[in-house]
């Protein structure tokens, strides 16, 4: 009999032991491969870089399917953010850079920093599953909010956020390089 198969996603906090760290740090490449292409001159210089600079981190979370990574999730809060330790001058650079276009993060905020799905996993819905897992991890942790930024150069990512609830309250750029601070607010009969 034909059922409709219940995703078996799992999140698992990153280590590099024990994870695929050449395709953790090629998803995270794909995110912003703009600014990493300019800065880096190639992909696998880059690839590389991101590769050394994974920690063990609490915030990174690796995203499986039926024992496949599917993608990777970096989230987090004003008080518990990713142990930054860059060897890497450039990638000391995207997080500067960054720091001129992302969300500002307040203290009841849960903040989706990157979310990465493999391209071949592209369209399946694995996305829009992450954020709702995001945002019902958020109502049920007595956030306010769930934040995060859309690149001006992604209409779909910003259109995908829109679908789920998110508005657009505030946009900033930076050297050619733009996000729309985007926010999904919960009122007490959202819980």
């Amino acid at each position: 009999e034909h059922h409709n198969k219940e995703t078996t996603m799992e999140y698992e906090t990153f280590d590099p032991q024990t994870h695929d760290v050449n395709k953790i740090a090629t998803l995270r490449y794909n995110v912003d491969y703009r600014t990493y292409d300019n800065l880096f001159n190639s992909k696998e210089k880059a690839i590389a870089a991101l590769g050394k600079n994974l920690k063990k981190d609490d915030c990174v979370k690796v995203i499986y399917d039926n024992g496949n990574i599917i993608g990777i999730l970096i989230a987090y809060t004003h008080d518990k953010q990713p142990k930054t330790h860059f060897n890497s001058f450039k990638l000391l650079i995207v997080s500067i850079l960054d720091h001129f276009v992302i969300c500002d993060i307040k203290k009841d905020d849960f903040y989706i920093a990157e979310l990465a799905i493999d391209e071949n996993q592209r369209s399946k819905g694995y996305g829009t599953k992450v954020i709702k897992d995001v945002i019902d991890y958020a109502k049920n942790n007595d956030y306010k909010r769930v934040i995060l930024d859309a690149d001006f150069r992604n209409p779909k990512a910003k259109a995908l956020y829109e679908r789920l609830g998110f508005n657009v309250y505030n946009k900033k750029s930076f050297l050619k390089r733009g996000m729309y601070n985007m926010e999904l607010k919960f009122y007490p009969e959202d819980k």
